[in-house]
């Protein structure tokens, strides 16, 4: 889940394992972060193939309101979209896969990544863990002493024993040299954090909907979107997946 009050934003894209089952979700969540105070939709893809695998998500923030302050229409759309290439899952080297991404906001800017993925997962894939290094390019006049992207992803299944309680969520971390705008004393930094954990529970399971789930989720940054040091975005939400 992403929000974007005024600058592009970064997601690490949620890979499930070479065994996955294709997936495609939406999800609906409220910002109640102070800065935000809107709805996001988020239209998540998941699937794999022989070759490898795809992800993609496109965001809607709710966020363009008229003189009365009454919500009118979308304010902006981020979308960003990963392959992952492993024409070698059959030997000792199929953890490790080739990445290219691509993402962009609107009218504001759009990154290009490049690099690796290296997967673990327990016997059964309830429990996965990928680890991301990308060489990240920037536009619309962004610089980097060290354009490198540390991604980490994650996924707990049945989380503390509950049932149908997934736990998932990522981090990334990558130099960029930005500007905290939104204070009062603007401060050049050279790197921004951000980490979107997230709680699912499958709420359907208990009246024959499986694809209704309830969660939560909380944004966690460091200099990120024009912010300066450690802010925090909770958010409460739905999740259909079809």
């Amino acid at each position: 889940m992403i929000k974007k009050p005024l600058l592009a934003v970064a997601f690490a894209a949620l890979a499930f394992g070479f065994t996955a089952k294709a997936q495609t979700n939406l999800q609906t969540f409220y910002d109640f972060g102070r800065d935000r105070d809107h709805f996001t939709t988020t239209l998540e893809g998941f699937y794999n193939d022989n070759w490898g695998n795809t992800f993609f998500f496109i965001d809607y923030d709710y966020n363009a309101k008229d003189d009365k302050k009454v919500n009118q229409a979308p304010s902006g759309s981020y979308m960003e979209i990963a392959r992952c290439l492993n024409f070698w899952q059959d030997s000792p080297l199929a953890p490790l896969s080739l990445q290219v991404e691509y993402n962009g906001l609107v009218g504001v800017n759009q990154n290009f990544l490049f690099g690796v993925d290296y997967f673990l997962h327990n016997t059964d894939f309830s429990n996965t863990f990928n680890f991301k290094v990308l060489y990240k390019t920037f536009s619309a006049g962004a610089e980097s002493d060290v354009p490198l992207q540390f991604t980490f992803v994650w996924g707990m299944q049945d989380f503390l024993g509950v049932e149908g309680l997934r736990f998932s969520g990522f981090a990334d971390i990558w130099g960029e040299k930005v500007v905290n705008f939104m204070e009062q004393d603007l401060k050049e930094k050279n790197f921004v954090f951000i980490s979107e954990p997230q709680l699912w529970y499958n709420i359907g399971r208990h009246f024959g909907c499986d694809n209704l789930h309830i969660g939560t989720e909380v944004e966690l940054s460091v200099n990120f979107a024009g912010y300066d040091g450690f802010v925090a975005r909770p958010c409460l939400g739905t999740k259909w997946v079809f």
